[in-house]
């Protein structure tokens, strides 16, 4: 009875192993092809720019809160009044997020109330070392308009 139950598992098995050799192969030759991604993949964090050049961020610090990888590390300043950051009353002095930490849960930017933070579609993430995968706030900054030393933040 045993070697007919062995039989049998066997036949399972190679059931199995002959149905996926007919498959086609999910492996992509990655430098040359590239993964679709779907619409809501959660890759590099980006700050946002107002079109005028000024921050979105306030410094409110709620992503830094939210956080539960504790990753992201925000001090908040008084905006100058006379060379204006950002448009609200503070601004972000230091903005860091550990990509070493992240989870890519997505609570950062649900948390944000200006909506300053995004998670772009950026998945190649390697570096040679710690500290390249520690971004600091210019490393996060959208490219975008470059305000000028003493430009207002007021549309004209």
């Amino acid at each position: 009875m045993s070697l007919l139950a062995d039989l049998r598992a066997l036949a399972r098995g190679f059931r199995v192993t002959f149905r996926t050799m007919r498959r086609a192969p999910v492996t992509l030759r990655y430098p040359e092809e590239r993964p679709v991604l779907p619409a809501r993949h959660r890759g590099r964090h980006e700050l946002q720019v107002h079109e005028n050049g000024l921050e979105k961020c306030v410094g409110c610090e709620l992503c830094a809160l939210v956080c539960p990888a504790d990753a992201i590390y925000v001090e908040g300043a008084e905006n100058p009044a006379d060379a204006p950051i950002s448009i609200g009353e503070r601004y972000a002095k230091t903005y860091t997020v550990n990509l070493l930490r992240c989870i890519y849960c997505g609570y950062c930017v649900e948390a944000c109330p200006t909506e300053a933070l995004q998670m772009k579609g950026e998945f190649e993430l390697a570096g040679l070392d710690r500290a390249s995968l520690i971004f600091t706030k210019d490393q996060l900054m959208a490219p975008g308009p470059k305000r000028e030393e003493g430009d207002s933040w007021m549309p004209s």
